[in-house]
Parts: C-alpha cells; structure tokens; sequence
C-alpha cells in the first residue's frame, strides 16, 4: 500500500511539474502577444497618419442634370435632409429621390445617412464637402447647368 501511495505521490509530483512548465509557456506566448498588439497598435496609428497626409484621390463619374440639382441641395445645406426635403428643394416627386440618392452613391459620392426619430437623413460627408469646395471634384460649371 504504501509503495501505491508514493506512485500516486510521484505522479501527481510529475503532473504538477508539467502544470507549472505548461504555465510558464503560456505566459511567456501571452508577453509575446501584448508585444505584437503593441506593435499592431503602433503601425495602425503611421497607417492612420498616413493616409491622413496623403488623401486618396476620389473618382466621381460624371452626373446627369437631376443628379447634380440633387447634389448641389445636399451639398449648400449645412444639416442632413428627408428624402421629402430633398424632393421640395429639388420641386421633383418625392418618388424620385431615392433612385438619384442610389445613384449618387455608385457614382462615388460620398453620402452620410442617419436615423432620428424613424427619418431618414442625408447629407454629403464633411471631408467630402471640403475636398468639393477646394478642387471641383464633382466637376461643377455654371455652362452645364445651362446647356441642361
């Protein structure tokens, strides 16, 4: 009996043996993971940096006469607006707006949507605005409003 009692010993020795080096190991792959974070934190951060010093070039592809009216609304409005809005400042059916909504959209406008109160809200995003304002992107003209 008392041989079978320092066998369990032992092997209960052995296994708390293993128990400590499998814990040293885990900790030592949990220091190595903090690290890496770290370090995805880090160049996360220079992405960021990057990419704010260097904006990406936007491709709009050209607008119809209703699509510019319509983005020409969202774009001198300082507030998002209704589908209903839109259509009132626009004088179309309010039918309507939600095709030149999508479709200002897959020309590569830049919209912001939101939900207040069960509404609806659209407006152009800020840093698109800005980037409207500075270099045309749209490629806005007096002449194609009147040859529309």
């Amino acid at each position: 009996m008392q041989h079978e009692i320092e066998k369990i010993k032992q092997d209960l020795d052995e296994h708390l043996s293993a128990i400590n080096d499998n814990s040293g190991e885990i900790q030592a792959l949990f220091d190595y993971v903090q690290e890496v974070e770290t370090k995805l934190d880090k160049l996360a951060s220079r992405l960021d940096i990057l990419q704010l010093s260097q904006p990406e070039k936007i491709i709009i592809q050209p607008l119809n006469l209703l699509e510019k009216k319509i983005f020409l609304i969202l774009y001198t409005e300082q507030h998002p607006l209704t589908f209903q809005e839109i259509a009132n400042k626009a004088q179309i059916p309010s039918a309507i707006v939600p095709e030149c909504i999508s479709s200002l959209s897959q020309k590569g406008i830049p919209l912001k949507r939101s939900v207040f109160k069960n509404q609806f809200f659209l407006a152009l995003e800020k840093n698109f605005k800005e980037m409207q304002a500075k270099e045309n992107i749209v490629n806005l003209s007096l002449h194609s409003f009147i040859e529309g």
